[in-house]
């Protein structure tokens, strides 16, 4: 028997409805490189697509997964997670998107917000490890952690600009 792990989640992946990547974290070692990924995404995505089901094995992986619009939604767990758990996830990230693009979870609005995922993602799952699976608090704390951006942006903005201006006032002196 495996020992129960908190690392439950080795992916989250979500591919449009030609199968490609919009987005992808991997949180183990299981596909190192890129061209790794792209192959395994084709994968679960043509076994998937057509299908009903909400729950797939594939290499030697749990996959759960579901679509709305044109978007596919993918959590993947080792062939020993509780599928339950993985779709909490799935269930979470899909809800906090929800959420946050106003019932409107297609591509496009999806390409709009995608720091918002971002965001989303990391506060459900850190390292593999599920962290939250209350929709409502990831909207919540997305939406704290989204407030600070903009703030962060202008004052990285600022920071360089005072730094030109005390660079040409030591230059001049």
């Amino acid at each position: 028997p495996q020992e129960p792990s908190l690392y439950t989640v080795k992916a989250v992946i979500i591919l449009d409805n030609d199968g490609e990547r919009l987005f992808a974290k991997y949180y183990d070692g299981s596909y190192p490189s890129t061209k790794e990924q792209r192959v395994f995404e084709k994968n679960i995505f043509s076994k998937t697509q057509r299908s009903d089901s909400e729950i797939a094995l594939l290499e030697g992986l749990t996959v759960v997964y579901r679509s709305s619009i044109d978007l596919y939604f993918y959590v993947i767990g080792s062939p020993y997670e509780n599928e339950l758990m993985l779709t909490a996830v799935l269930n979470c990230l899909f809800d906090s998107l929800s959420q946050m693009l106003r019932k409107n979870v297609e591509k496009r609005a999806l390409l709009e917000n995608m720091e918002g995922l971002f965001l989303a993602v990391d506060e459900i799952v850190d390292g593999g490890v599920v962290l939250e699976s209350d929709p409502q608090q990831v909207v919540h704390r997305v939406a704290v952690r989204g407030e600070d951006v903009p703030l962060t942006e202008q004052t990285v903005s600022q920071v360089l600009q005072a730094a030109k201006e005390q660079i040409k006032w030591t230059l001049l002196r």
